[in-house]
């Protein structure tokens, strides 16, 4: 792992402090570490990834990111970004096919991989999970790499969906408050029988992926089971691909 991402990650917890209240629960069991492992998790915020970042350090995981090209282009940022490892996704451009091969042997070095299945900070009304795309799946049967559902929840407190519009306000009014914000790692997604790549298989595993995260995020929503405590009002609203929930 190169130091400036080991760094990072070590100073992680205490860059996050300031401005939110961090609590983190469930356990990553001991089979799935020293090997590879995709974390699949849910994206509210542009504050997730910070503190994903913070969750990860606390319970021993180093994971690389899968994030769009455009960071890895931004001033400072992007350097950091290169030198950490982390894997670039050119979404909407003819190299958007290099992501999954080097997801995949990533995984195959042993890394850990985070990736949002969304592929996007969600945008169902009620902040659910959306339907998933399907590179988590095909990165899961070409690796052979198990797959741990990772719920975040608050980080909307934090920084806003139109961020960095408004960023002073947001960032002094999270200083001042310091919400709460859950980070969880729940229980293995179980897609045994599921090795295809494409078509229906990928699809199902999409499915029981997104599931997952659902299960894993129900507990960090008690008493906002319907609508969110904080609304986000510049978080515009998409009903394409939402997606319907089992009950409990």
């Amino acid at each position: 792992m190169p130091w400036v991402w080991r760094f990072l990650l070590w100073l992680s917890p205490a860059i996050v402090w300031p401005f939110c209240r961090l609590r983190v629960s469930g356990e990553v069991p001991a089979r799935l570490r020293g090997g590879p492992l995709i974390l699949a998790a849910n994206h509210v915020s542009p504050a997730d990834p910070a503190m994903v970042a913070a969750a990860c350090a606390r319970v021993g995981l180093a994971p690389r990111f899968m994030a769009t090209g455009g960071v890895f282009t931004a001033p400072v940022f992007g350097a950091v970004m290169r030198r950490s490892g982390h894997i670039r996704v050119d979404r909407r451009t003819a190299r958007v096919s290099e992501a999954l091969p080097a997801a995949a042997a990533a995984l195959k070095a042993n890394s850990t991989v985070l990736v949002y299945p969304e592929g996007r900070i969600g945008l169902d009304p009620w902040m659910w999970p959306e339907r998933g795309k399907t590179g988590v799946a095909r990165m899961a049967a070409l690796s052979g790499a198990p797959v741990l559902p990772v719920a975040q929840w608050g980080t909307h407190a934090v920084l806003p969906y139109a961020a960095p519009k408004g960023l002073v306000s947001s960032v002094l009014r999270a200083l001042v408050r310091r919400p709460v914000v859950h980070v969880r790692f729940g229980e293995p997604v179980d897609l045994s029988g599921l090795a295809g790549t494409a078509g229906a298989q990928a699809m199902l595993a999409t499915r029981l992926i997104v599931e997952g995260i659902d299960r894993t995020l129900t507990p960090l929503r008690a008493g906002e089971m319907r609508e969110p405590a904080v609304v986000d009002p510049t978080r515009p609203v998409d009903m394409s691909r939402v997606r319907r929930r089992r009950p409990g």
